[in-house]
């Protein structure tokens, strides 16, 4: 008798589990149905064949119709580790399993007071800096196509107003949301959600505002509830997305995106799924133990031995070489004496050491904002830029007098395949210069930061697995103290020798040319001008 009782509950047990939210549904329809029989319930496959929509408002619901995926908890995962540090994130993980047994709204709950307790509100920037990448990575196309097609957009999600509000506004154009809102106090979350009837007399007058305008249609999941009587109560239709619906859908391409991600920031590289949460806990330890290895080797061998060591750690390096790129004959050189001017794009802190150990030959690295750790720790020689023109110059002229050089005239990182606007400096000041096309791809960690400590950036990069470089050299350029006065387009400026190896750079590696700067980045992603 005790084993059949014993099977009774666990039958019972896993098939609320597994079919408590059909059952749910139906019981949640047939009460909405009792108190609204104006409703009108269509399949959304109906909705993508409608031609009227621009006069239309779409509401829609984010975790039900937007996301692919169904499950938040990476995205809060996201939120600890960025926000709160990995001790936060590894309590997260803890209370997974009972996150899952509990209900959704107290799931929610418990990730909120997990992840957001003892926050300070003015510098959360994880739901601008961070969160909408993985946003834009777990968005379907259709449903994408739809919502362009319409007029006035109003997303209503259950996650915090924080975590979604810039990535719908500023990528997606979506013109109203309507999240959760947290409870502050002294300019500190406390890890408490607002009540909903708070969130719903918001939401209601959005609702009345936008009713004078033109009809609503609402687009949201089976899942409906009770809770959400009041958004669907407005809506003349309601179109429910399947699950079915959204594994058909295709994932969002980039060239689609309504707004292109150029800039993100964080250091985690993959999204956190549970899975995924426990390979990086698990393998953190032995890459923070390979990274102390690979930075030991690199600066107390010589490079003929570290180099066949780390490529056994696990590091990738590709190099393509094009004939008279890299080096100077001995007449040349002769007649010259001045280094070589090695200008590349910048992916992260690591690009001149990279260049030093394909060379096999001393150079010094020029850099913005690195760290005296990252000094000390370079196996190469660096100097700091100032942003002072007239003493960078003097400075970087000094250096070539001694020596090759290598400069990164974006003046920060960009992880994305785009470049920044390359400063012109370099363009008055090399003899000769050669452009490098850099281009790097890493599976767990990101080496660069805008917001973090920038004294790990080369700690992080080199705890991946296996970091992998590409390094192509390409013809050399004059520079204008080499150049020609003039051109049959007039005359060669320090702009057009930069905007042309920018140029060169961005069709070796097939990333697009943009005007944006150090400024423009740190502003989206921070909300300062760089200044460290």
């Amino acid at each position: 008798m005790s084993k059949s009782f014993l099977f009774k509950i666990l039958f019972l047990f896993f098939n609320r589990i597994l079919f408590g939210k059909v059952r749910g549904f139906h019981r949640n329809l047939s009460n909405n149905h009792a108190t609204t029989q104006l409703f009108k319930y269509q399949k959304y496959p109906s909705l993508a064949l409608r031609l009227d929509l621009l006069s239309k408002t779409l509401i829609f619901n984010v975790e039900e119709v937007l996301l692919k995926s169904p499950s938040l908890f990476p995205y809060f995962m996201l939120v600890a580790f960025e926000a709160g540090g990995s001790l936060r994130a590894i309590v997260l993980f803890l209370l997974y399993p009972l996150i899952c047994l509990v209900s959704e709204e107290t799931g929610l709950k418990i990730m909120v007071m997990v992840c957001f307790f003892g926050i300070k509100k003015e510098r959360f920037k994880v739901g601008r800096a961070v969160l909408p990448k993985f946003y834009l990575e777990d968005v379907g196309l259709e449903i994408i196509e739809v919502l362009k097609r319409g007029g006035k957009k109003v997303a209503v999600s259950k996650l915090p107003q924080v975590m979604v509000e810039d990535f719908l506004r500023e990528y997606l154009e979506i013109d109203v949301v309507v999240g959760r809102e947290l409870k502050v106090f002294h300019g500190y979350f406390v890890g408490l959600i607002e009540e909903k009837k708070k969130d719903m007399i918001r939401l209601e007058e959005i609702l009345v505002k936008n009713k004078a305008d033109s009809n609503m249609i609402g687009i949201s999941g089976f899942n409906i509830s009770l809770d959400d009587h009041q958004l669907f109560t407005q809506c003349e239709e309601i179109y429910l997305v399947g699950k079915a619906d959204k594994r058909s859908w295709q994932r969002l391409p980039k060239q689609k995106y309504p707004k292109p991600l150029i800039f993100h920031d964080g250091r985690l590289a993959l999204r956190p799924t549970p899975l995924d949460a426990v390979a990086i806990f698990m393998w953190a330890p032995f890459g923070f133990i390979l990274a102390i290895f690979r930075i030991l080797i690199s600066n107390s061998l010589p490079t003929n031995i570290s180099t066949p060591l780390n490529a056994f750690s696990g590091m990738y390096l590709t190099t393509t070489m094009p004939k008279n790129s890299y080096s100077l004959s001995n007449t040349e050189k002769g007649k010259n004496s001045r280094g070589l001017l090695y200008v590349c794009n910048h992916r992260t802190l690591l690009d001149p050491v990279y260049l030093n150990v394909i060379l096999n030959k001393s150079v010094t690295g020029v850099t913005y904002s690195v760290s005296r750790i990252s000094e000390m720790l370079s196996p190469i020689k660096t100097v700091r830029l100032s942003r002072n023109r007239d003493q960078d110059g003097r400075m970087v002229e000094s250096l070539l007098n001694q020596g090759d050089v290598v400069v990164c005239p974006e003046g920060t990182t960009c992880r994305e395949p785009y470049l920044l606007r390359f400063s012109p400096l370099f363009a008055e000041l090399g003899d000769v210069i050669v452009p490098v096309a850099i281009d790097t791809h890493v599976t767990m960690f990101y080496g660069t930061t805008a917001s973090g400590l920038k004294c790990l950036d080369p700690l992080f990069c080199l705890m991946n697995p296996t970091p992998m470089y590409t390094v192509q050299f390409l013809e050399k350029v004059s520079g204008l103290s080499k150049s020609c006065s003039t051109s049959s387009n007039g005359v060669v400026s320090k702009f057009d020798v930069a905007n042309h190896v920018q140029s060169e750079i961005g069709k070796a590696l097939g990333f697009e040319c943009t005007n944006l700067t150090r400024r423009d980045k740190y502003l989206i992603l921070v909300g300062n001008q760089g200044k460290v």
